[in-house]
């Protein structure tokens, strides 16, 4: 197969993204963050891999008006694959924190805190600042997004249901589950910046 051209992949991915060319960029980043991450650690590759591609095809989408063309497309992308792999390796004991995965269900009702702190025990001022991140995150995610939003985020990036489950459940197909959680996160950081924090900032609460 001939190498596709940096404005080719920019006219398939944008928009509503060809699932061939996703599909093809998605096994380019699989086999190039094998390669990077076999001499970085000692985790069962299997085991990570796909979450970081999920996690790394997501903001490609997302970044693509950023792509100036002073490098292949698949070597900009690789990058971006690269450093949210390393990120996530530095951040594994409490990656369960991370924007997209603050929802939990508590007797039937939409919860969202994360599962794990640095600190179990902090102070009285720290409890009550953690508190109010958490009732901020939970109005956006309940009052902000669609239902589709919120039940495509539960089923794959709380749940960790495969994408074709999840797509499966929704009645759609893998590239669109891609598109409505892509929309939901930009949202998101849409309306963190409204209020003048990033995603950053949630997370920094609980370190």
């Amino acid at each position: 197969m001939a190498k596709r051209t940096n404005e080719e992949w920019l006219e398939l991915l944008g928009g509503e993204p060809d699932e061939a060319a996703l599909l093809e960029l998605r096994d380019l980043l699989d086999r190039g963050l094998r390669y990077t991450l076999s001499s970085r650690t000692n985790t069962n590759l299997d085991a990570i891999v796909e979450d970081f591609v999920q996690e790394s095809l997501l903001k490609i989408l997302d970044k693509l008006h950023t792509f100036r063309g002073e490098s292949q497309f698949t070597t900009w992308s690789q990058k971006i694959a690269v450093r949210v792999a390393l990120t996530e390796l530095r951040r594994r004991r409490w990656r369960d924190t991370s924007l997209d995965e603050l929802t939990t269900s508590r007797d039937g009702e939409s919860f969202f805190e994360p599962k794990i702190m640095s600190d179990p025990n902090p102070s009285p001022e720290n409890r009550t600042t953690r508190s109010g991140m958490i009732d901020m995150v939970q109005h956006l995610i309940v009052e902000e997004l669609t239902e589709r939003q919120r039940s495509a985020m539960t089923m794959v990036m709380l749940e960790g249901m495969p994408l074709e489950l999840a797509a499966e459940k929704l009645g759609t197909n893998r590239n669109a589950l891609y598109k409505l959680i892509h929309d939901a996160r930009v949202r998101l950081k849409k309306k963190l910046a409204d209020k003048g924090m990033t995603p950053e900032d949630v997370l920094a609460v609980f370190e």
